[in-house]
């Protein structure tokens, strides 16, 4: 998603100011992506092989390539360019499974849902972080209700299943669930199970599975995950960010991980809903910020699901910006 640099979320920080990051213990801390090369940091994935560092991709136009990130530094220790795949068109999202595999999504749609499918790369993690060209598998993606523009790619931590949450501003988004195996060969098939009041951006499954976390430009969902299927929502923290597109758990699971877009961008961490008690949170939730009221539209777009990342005072500022400037416009992509 493009060309909102500058829009609401730009706006709403500069207004109403960002809470400094702490220092968290265990390699939780925020960071600052300083790769020049890196201005769309869409996805966001902590390595299970390779404590503190994480995996990110641009949005688009930057071929087929993953950046693995060190998190006490800022920069780039190893960049990965996938082959045996086309030409990407809008990667979004990145997650890894099970098996230690990457699953990159290239599933993002800038013609607003009119693409009769997008695809799903997967790759193995290497042992050793240097720059190199990796052989990845392609899958074709398919969703049963027809098109969509997604940007949020989640993969089960114990089951290996692939998620999917697309976007849509309406509050009419959806979970969709692919086949229990990927097959190379064929279409996958992705099918609704759940419905998402949340424009959603990003999202990522705990590192044991049990919750689901969904984020938006303004807003964070946390689900229970039972049964294979999300329920009980409730809102979490989300920080304010320029173009907040991005979320992974820390590998503790004690830490939400929210990246933006933007050169020189942020990744900022805030404590996860139901961290155990006794962990150190990155950041305090009473610091972010959330709506003290149910049901308040502080996702200004979001959707009413989500609303715990904006005061009022941030959500009459953001509606103020936005009718000064127009959604159309700000939302554009391209």
């Amino acid at each position: 998603m493009r060309s909102f640099v500058g829009g609401v979320g730009a706006v709403a920080l500069v207004l109403v100011g960002a809470v400094p990051v702490a220092a968290a213990e265990g390699g939780n801390d925020g960071f600052t992506i300083r790769d020049p090369r890196i201005t769309e940091s869409s996805g966001l994935a902590a390595s299970r092989a390779h404590p503190g560092i994480y995996w990110t991709h641009n949005d688009s136009d930057d071929g087929a390539h993953l950046y693995a990130v060190d998190s006490g530094t800022g920069k780039t220790v190893a960049t990965l360019t996938l082959s045996g795949v086309g030409a990407p068109r809008d990667v979004e999202g990145v997650s890894i499974g099970p098996d230690g595999d990457l699953y990159v999504g290239d599933i993002g749609d800038n013609l607003g849902g009119t693409w009769d499918h997008v695809w799903i790369y997967r790759l193995p993690e290497p042992k050793q972080l240097r720059d190199r060209t990796v052989k990845a598998t392609q899958y074709v993606v398919k969703y049963a209700d027809g098109a969509r523009d997604a940007e949020a790619l989640m993969v089960h931590p114990k089951t290996g299943r692939v998620y999917i949450a697309d976007k849509q501003r309406d509050g009419g988004g959806g979970l969709y669930e692919g086949p229990a195996e990927l097959s190379a060969s064929g279409t996958n098939t992705f099918r609704r199970v759940a419905d998402v009041d949340l424009w959603t951006t990003d999202g990522a499954f705990s590192p044991d599975g049990r919750q689901l976390l969904l984020r938006g430009y303004f807003a964070a969902t946390a689900y229970t995950w039972k049964g294979g299927r999300p329920v009980d929502p409730e809102r979490a923290d989300v920080p304010f960010q320029r173009q907040g597109e991005s979320v992974t758990y820390s590998p503790d699971g004690t830490t939400l991980m929210y990246g933006s877009e933007g050169r020189g961008s942020e990744v900022e961490p805030i404590e996860a809903p139901g961290a155990e008690v006794g962990s150190t949170p990155s950041k305090s939730p009473s610091k972010q910020g959330s709506s003290e009221e149910e049901g308040s539209d502080a996702a200004a777009g979001d959707g009413g699901g989500g609303d715990g990342g904006l005061t009022r005072s941030a959500v009459v500022i953001a509606l103020i910006v936005a009718a000064a400037l127009g959604l159309k416009r700000l939302f554009r992509k391209g």
